[in-house]
């Protein structure tokens, strides 16, 4: 497989059941083989993604000590800004070259829940920045909610088997600025060699090149979505729940031409993480003689807080 495949939603949104089916079986099958594909016919319209990408621009040009403010000690970079090079891949000790904001959950209707997670920040330099924030996550959880339903249904499950499991769940709407490189960088990379903690990932901006996927093989090739399409790749999470059925990839951001070294890129992916007390035991159906079971029994909490220790993002 040299390129990512492409699905379109619109079809298994449809009331044609052939149409419906052919999702399930393209976003199953591109699952079980590479773990990633590009999606059209989601719930973003262009508006959105356009207002989105000028508030982002317009935070991360804000001044150091502006950004600094909305750093939050204590919650292990869950909500507000993360500065530049805090981040490392698990393994690496290198700082990614990036920096990033992390909006978090809008919960309205369990008390409890609310309670769980910390608020999300306020920029108050920009009116807009929050709204749109909301805004485009709300779109992002929507069109993971459906594909999650294909993929219960590619897994033997019953339709809406994720739908209690991330509503309300710990999901992660994160932009990124990859700042210009000014010197040569040591061992660092945009973003090292990793696979996402969560069930999903969503992700915008993956038009021009720099994340690349390795193939089983070994290879790594571009991952590179037209400009209606959402790049979207199985979590470690999932692939835990289903015995590696369905692939956590590898993936990565590399760093640009030299020639290209004084530009930014940036990135918004939303990570579909469910509610903490989720169980990640490995299902039943993923299991028989050819596949015994390959992992521990874990909650997503527990499993979360073992990966923010490996990241750096907080300490044991």
């Amino acid at each position: 497989m040299d390129r990512i495949p492409s699905v379109d939603l619109k079809d298994f949104i449809s009331s044609d059941p052939k149409r419906k089916q052919k999702f399930i079986d393209e976003i199953g099958k591109a699952y079980e083989e590479i773990g990633f594909v590009a999606l059209k016919g989601h719930f973003l319209d262009d508006e959105l993604v356009d207002r989105l990408y000028a508030e982002v621009k317009h935070f991360f040009n804000l001044p150091l000590e502006t950004k600094r403010k909305y750093e939050i000690p204590g919650i292990g970079g869950q909500r507000g800004y993360v500065s530049f090079g805090k981040e490392s891949a698990k393994g690496k000790k290198e700082g990614d070259l990036k920096e990033f904001w992390h909006f978090g959950q809008y919960v309205e209707d369990d008390e409890k829940r609310k309670n769980e997670y910390p608020e999300n920040v306020e920029v108050k330099e920009l009116p807009e920045f929050n709204k749109v924030g909301k805004e485009t996550y709300k779109m992002l959880e929507k069109t993971a909610k459906y594909v999650l339903r294909a993929l219960a249904l590619h897994l033997g499950l019953e339709e809406t088997y994720f739908d209690d499991y991330i509503h309300n769940g710990n999901s992660i709407l994160r932009p990124i600025h990859y700042p210009p490189i000014l010197e040569e960088p040591k061992d660092a990379v945009r973003a090292a060699a990793h696979g996402d903690i969560n069930l999903i990932t969503l992700l915008m901006g993956a038009q021009g090149r720099g994340l690349q996927v390795q193939r089983h093989d070994g290879e790594w090739i571009d991952a590179i979505a037209e400009p209606d399409e959402l790049m979207i790749n199985v979590g470690d999470m999932l692939s835990r729940h289903t015995n590696s059925k369905l692939k956590s990839t590898i993936h990565r951001v590399v760093n640009p031409p030299r020639e290209l070294w004084g530009t930014s890129r940036y990135s918004i992916p939303f990570f579909m993480h469910p509610i903490s007390e989720m169980k990640l035991d490995v299902l039943e159906s993923c299991v028989d003689e050819e596949n015994p079971k390959q992992f521990d029994d874990i909650t997503a909490g527990e499993f979360l807080n073992e990966r923010l220790v490996e990241l750096g993002l907080i300490k044991k």
